[in-house]
């Protein structure tokens, strides 16, 4: 019989991620948003090439934007935590295409996965210092997949104007009044023989 945790974990895990995705939706169109070098990438991909674009936990509030600028349905890997579980429905409902796992739980498969979504989908964002930290340290899941995938790594820097700052280890920022995303030029790997 479930306890009354479980039973207040289920409601919320329910209901609040698609009260938490209309509000974040709602507000990010009062938001002015500006792109720059986002037609290399796509330059880039029209040619057939596969791209990781990266960035920090700490800015995946202008992820919420990713999708709407690409042809291609970019896939992500979240966490097969319980805040994953929460989180990857906020993440579906933006756009983005999920894979489940992380270096902890499930990485190796979740590794696997992510490289046959590149292969599929051609464009794949990766949060690199996640999923616990420490923040603003890149872990090595970037350069394993981009090997793996025969993919180019592509900085994908967000910048805000001002924020509010959660009390969380990544400092997660919601911005305010403005996002700038800010894609770099897409950086070569050399490809694992097989």
């Amino acid at each position: 019989m479930p306890t009354v945790k479980q039973i207040k974990y289920l409601l919320i895990n329910a209901l609040f991620p698609n009260l938490l995705y209309y509000l974040f939706s709602m507000y990010a169109k009062t938001l002015r948003v500006t792109f720059e070098g986002e037609q290399k990438l796509q330059k880039h991909l029209e040619d057939g090439g596969k791209v990781v674009i990266s960035s920090w936990h700490q800015k995946f509030f202008g992820g919420f934007y990713l999708p709407r600028i690409f042809a291609w349905s970019p896939c992500i890997m979240i966490s097969q935590s319980r805040d994953g579980d929460f989180i990857s429905k906020v993440v579906q409902r933006i756009g983005w295409i999920l894979v489940r796992g992380s270096g902890s739980r499930g990485g190796r498969e979740a590794l696997q996965i992510m490289v046959r979504g590149v292969m599929q989908y051609r464009v794949r964002g990766h949060i690199v210092d996640g999923p616990t930290g420490p923040p603003c340290i890149i872990k090595p899941g970037l350069i394993l997949l981009a090997r793996a995938a025969c993919a180019a790594i592509c900085p994908g820097i967000v910048s805000y104007e001002n924020a509010w700052t959660a009390h969380s280890w990544d400092r997660f920022m919601i911005p305010k009044p403005s996002v700038g995303c800010f894609f770099g030029s897409a950086i070569s790997i050399p490809c694992l023989k097989t």
